[in-house]
């Protein structure tokens, strides 16, 4: 039983090695700008979702608020007007409640994206400064060693 031979690879050359690494630096350089892009127009559309939430839900409070003494003033007096205004208030707290829900529900995914964009984000940054600190140091001139008197 003899082994099988394996060919080997060949031995890879400084110009590819180089090529290779000033790629992967180019990759995460465009991977940090558009990740902070990404996280910008995030947060922008958080910002906006946050503020419409916000403000639906006082609409909702005061619409709530004024049908229960609307129904409160049909009881009392069950006449057409009165039962009319019930009714309007219904259809705009329905409507409230549904684009309400609709503004909760476009929240979540974008809070989550730009909670992960943030982090990716982070270590996009750390490993971006971390080389650059490193190429630095590679960069320096060599000192000179000073002869020492014996």
């Amino acid at each position: 039983m003899a082994k099988a031979k394996r060919k080997r690879k060949p031995l890879a050359k400084a110009s590819a090695v180089d090529k290779n690494l000033t790629t992967a630096m180019e990759k995460l350089t465009i991977a940090l700008t558009d990740g902070e892009k990404a996280a910008a127009e995030r947060g922008k559309t958080n910002k906006k979702l946050t503020a419409t939430i916000k403000r639906l839900n006082k609409r909702k409070q005061s619409l709530t608020k004024r049908k229960k003494n609307a129904a409160a003033r049909v009881k009392k007096d069950p006449s057409g007007d009165n039962k009319k205004k019930l009714r309007t208030l219904t259809k705009d707290l329905n409507t409230t409640k549904k684009d309400l829900d609709k503004a909760r529900k476009q929240k979540k995914p974008n809070a989550e994206e730009l909670k992960a964009l943030k982090a990716l984000n982070k270590r996009a940054k750390a490993y971006a400064t971390a080389i650059a600190k490193a190429d630095k140091q590679l960069n320096k001139k060599p000192r000179r060693r000073s002869k020492r008197a014996a």
